[in-house]
C-alpha cells in the first residue's frame, strides 16, 4: 500500500506551500474567512449555554468543486490535519471532533475525507468559566484534486457565554460525529485469518442488512499505524456484512500476530459509530 504522505511530498515539490495568514480576534460569531485559490477556512462559534462545562465552536473548511481534504486518518495517501491552540487565552483544552468521513478512490488509491464544505466541531473548555476564551488556532491541512496543496492557517476568535449563533450547520456536523459504542452493541467481531502469513488477514463480521450501504474504516492504536481500508467480502449470511484487510502498514517492530487495540468507524447512512476492540 502507498505510505502516507507519498503524494503530498511530490506535490510540495511541484506546487510549493500555500501559506494562509489569519486576521486578529473577532468578538463575533465567526472569524473572517482566510482563503486561497483552492479553499477557505475560519472559526465559528456555536450556541453556548449558561452553566455548561464547555463552549461550542467549529473549524469550517470550504473547498472548490472537485477538491477534498482529509480525515484524521487519510487512507492510502495524503496527510491528516494538525491543530495547535498554543497561545490561546483562558483555555484549559480544545478537542477537535471529526464527522463521519467519505472514501474517495482515484489512480493513487483510496483516501478518506470530505468534499465541498466540512465543519469540524471543537469542544472548548475554559480555565475560568465566567471569563471569555480567545481561541488562537494554527491549522495545517491539505486540499487535493489531482494534485495536493498543503496550507497553514492562523485563526482567532473570542468565545463567551453570550456569543454564538444557533448554527444549524455546526449542529448537523456534531450529529455526524461517530458515537462510541461497544463491539457487542455494534454487532462487530474482528479476528485474524491465515495467521501463518507474514501479513495476516483480519476478517470483520458486522451486523448490517444485506444490501445496506456501509462504510468501514479502521485505525491502529497510534497515528504511526497506516492500516488498509477494509474491503467488502463475500459469504455473509442475511443480516450481516463481511469485510477484510491485511495487517499491513504497522510501525517498525510491531508483531502483526501480537495483541493490540483497533478502532473501527462504521457509517450506515446518517448514523455513524465508533468501536474499540482488541485483536488477540
Amino acid at each position: 500500500m502507498e505510505k502516507i504522505g507519498n503524494r503530498i511530498h511530490v506535490t510540495v515539490a511541484a506546487c510549493g506551500l500555500a501559506l494562509l495568514l489569519g486576521a486578529p480576534a473577532h468578538a463575533a460569531d465567526a472569524s473572517p474567512w482566510v482563503e486561497d485559490n483552492y479553499s477557505g477556512i475560519r472559526l465559528i462559534a456555536g450556541v453556548n449555554k449558561s452553566g455548561a462545562e464547555s463552549l461550542g465552536a467549529g473549524i469550517e473548511i470550504k473547498m472548490q468543486p472537485g477538491w477534498h481534504t482529509y480525515w484524521r486518518y487519510p487512507g492510502d495517501s495524503g496527510v491528516p490535519p494538525r491543530f495547535s491552540f498554543a497561545g490561546s487565552d483562558n483555555l484549559a483544552s480544545a478537542t477537535v471532533l471529526f464527522p463521519a468521513p467519505h472514501a474517495f478512490t482515484d489512480e493513487a488509491g483510496t483516501t478518506i475525507g470530505y468534499k465541498g464544505n466540512v465543519i469540524l466541531p471543537v469542544s472548548v473548555v475554559p480555565r475560568q468559566k465566567d471569563k471569555p476564551v480567545t481561541l488562537r488556532a494554527k491549522i495545517d491541512y491539505a486540499v487535493c484534486e489531482k494534485l495536493c496543496v498543503p496550507a497553514e492557517a492562523r485563526l482567532e476568535l473570542t468565545l463567551d457565554r453570550t456569543s454564538g449563533a444557533d448554527n444549524a450547520a455546526l449542529a448537523a456536523a456534531e450529529a455526524r460525529v461517530p458515537q462510541p459504542v461497544s463491539a457487542a452493541e455494534a454487532g462487530l467481531t474482528a479476528r485474524r485469518a491465515n495467521d501463518d502469513k507474514r501479513k495476516p488477514l483480519v476478517f470483520v463480521d458486522l451486523a448490517a442488512d444485506t444490501g445496506q450501504q456501509v462504510a468501514l474504516f479502521v485505525e491502529g492504536p497510534t497515528a504511526e499505524w497506516a492500516l488498509p481500508i477494509p474491503k467488502p467480502a463475500q459469504g455473509a449470511p442475511p443480516g450481516h456484512q463481511h469485510f477484510g484487510f491485511e495487517l499491513d502498514g504497522l510501525p517498525p517492530g510491531v508483531d502483526p500476530k501480537g495483541a493490540f487495540e483497533l478502532t473501527f468507524t462504521i457509517v450506515k447512512g446518517a448514523r455513524a459509530t465508533e468501536v474499540k476492540t482488541h485483536l488477540d
